[in-house]
């Protein structure tokens, strides 16, 4: 399923009228019809419902709900809030369909006294006002009605998208509408990954209204969704005959005097996951902590100083030759200078950087643009991480975060995993993926971790980079949710992921 902006679902919508022939009187009809079957999932039937209408396509959309809900017998009021006049092309077909069916309306513009009386007394409202078609500042008077909607007892729910919001990532969200539910049309928008804009959206519903997949195609949006079906079919499998060498030797690099647990999450996450064996590249005086805590890990006792590896152990400790895949940075450490690139380009497996081996990635950036490796490197950098790798702040990441992890995977052709409550994967050639397990008991030091192990298997295993990484994001997120059976969500920590790894991997696969 692909993740649009607004003028990509223009772009979308006028391919199917122009090129396959499906009229905008169908598609509004049909998107109509599709908002009222999810709408009767919600609805117990007593309720009194008030349809609130735009000048726009959003408006006639709601014409057509409107209609709908009469012709079931609900208790349905509808209000148009600009002049009838106002109202154009194929809305205004649909409201003539609405009024030869004997249905008649309110005028906000002549009765405004009255709407300001019946406003936000309980109820359903259905938000039919803007759409994604709004640009700027709201105009009057739909600021001072959003207001009323908002501060309403009804519950609010939107057609497509809360009216107000932005549907591409960048602008300000000044005044929208918090809808309890919002039944987006076809596909779903961009902002609904986005926060603060996702808090306005309430429960997410997406309903399809017909559009040919050839549209899609045509007009090629380059986000999708990461959905269950997509990771049932990709999880890769094991051949009857393997052995442990051949389900992938996996190098872990990281740990600390301070940070001795990191590596150990990481490494227990690869097993659990599917790495046939690991080992762990610790700093030698923290090598009998990190033994007692792991059992089926190898180990390479690391030069260090202050407690913290140093470039001699990165460049003559240990044959990377030996290994399939490399995971570098929990736990690592900022102190030692590490210079990563001239070590780590050659390396002819996948490699992983997280943590602080991205503080140490940062100081070698032109290198990596400049040469980039010809095997998978993945980041999997937090906003932070990702402001100090792009020189932005925090700020302006978690504004942009699409076009961000984008424009950064394609400079220097890496997999960019931009962790959040929407973890976003971006590949070098430009296609992303949007995840949606996951919940805020991933909120505690260490689910990074366990992130990267996960991900670090799944790379060792016979199939895609993308693919790879997107059913270890899936995976991380479904952990969160599955242990919320269980567990408070205050209460989860990282080791516990792990220890339901086994099972959500299975539930995931069959």
């Amino acid at each position: 399923m692909y993740v649009v902006t607004g003028d990509e679902m223009h772009q979308i919508d006028r391919y199917t009228m122009d090129h396959i022939g499906l009229n905008e009187e169908t598609l509004m009809e049909n998107a109509g019809q599709a908002f009222v079957r999810q709408l009767s999932l919600i609805l117990t039937g007593r309720e009194t419902i008030t349809v609130l209408i735009g000048a726009g396509n959003n408006g006639g959309d709601g014409f057509v709900i409107a209609r709908l809900l009469m012709e079931k017998g609900f208790d349905t009021e509808t209000w148009v809030i600009p002049p009838a006049n106002r109202i154009k092309g194929t809305a205004r077909k649909h409201m003539e369909i609405y009024t030869q069916c004997g249905y008649t309306f309110h005028s906000y513009e002549k009765e405004q006294a009255v709407f300001s009386e019946k406003a936000g007394k309980g109820g359903i409202i259905i938000d039919a006002l803007l759409g994604t078609g709004i640009r700027g500042d709201l105009r009057p008077p739909y600021k001072e009605i959003i207001k009323r909607v908002n501060a309403s007892e009804s519950k609010v729910i939107s057609v497509d998208i809360p009216s107000g919001l932005p549907s591409s990532e960048g602008a300000e969200v000044n005044e929208a509408v918090m809808a309890d539910h919002t039944i987006t049309l076809q596909a779903p928008k961009l902002t609904s990954y986005l926060y603060p804009e996702a808090d306005f959206f309430g429960e997410l519903h997406i309903v399809d209204i017909g559009i040919p997949k050839k549209a899609f195609k045509e007009v090629a949006p380059f986000r999708k969704l990461v959905t269950e079906e997509q990771v049932k079919c990709t999880l890769a499998g094991r051949e009857t005959s393997a052995h442990k060498g051949k389900a992938g030797r996996a190098l872990v690099i990281g740990g600390s005097l301070s940070m001795t647990g990191a590596p150990v999450l990481t490494g227990e996450a690869c097993l659990r996951a599917g790495a046939g064996l690991v080992t762990l590249g610790v700093p030698e005086s923290i090598h009998p902590i990190v033994a007692q805590k792991i059992t089926e890990a190898m180990f390479r006792r690391l030069s260090e100083d202050q407690g913290e590896i140093t470039e001699k152990a990165l460049y003559k400790d240990m044959d990377l030759s030996q290994f399939n895949g490399l995971a570098l940075g929990p736990g690592l450490g900022r102190g030692n200078h590490l210079p990563l690139f001239k070590r780590l380009h050659s390396f002819e497996g996948p490699l992983v950087i997280d943590a602080d081996g991205l503080f140490h990635m940062a100081e070698e950036l032109s290198d990596w643009a400049a040469n980039p490796r010809p095997h998978p490197t993945v980041i999997t950098p937090h906003p932070g991480e990702m402001a100090r790798l792009t020189g932005l702040t925090v700020k302006e990441v978690e504004k942009r975060r699409f076009e961000v992890a984008r424009e950064f995977a394609a400079a220097y052709n890496v997999y960019v995993v931009l962790k959040g409550p929407f973890t976003i994967v971006s590949s070098p050639d430009g296609s992303q993926w949007v995840n949606t397990t996951g919940n805020a008991a991933l909120a505690k030091g260490g689910s990074g971790d366990v992130l990267t192990g996960i991900i670090l298997a799944f790379l060792l295993q016979p199939h895609s980079a993308i693919h790879a990484l997107c059913n270890a994001v899936y995976i991380h997120g479904k952990l969160a949710d599955k242990i919320l059976e269980t567990h408070d969500l205050f209460s989860v920590n990282a080791s516990d992921l792990i220890q339901m790894l086994p099972e959500v991997i299975r539930s995931s696969r069959y």
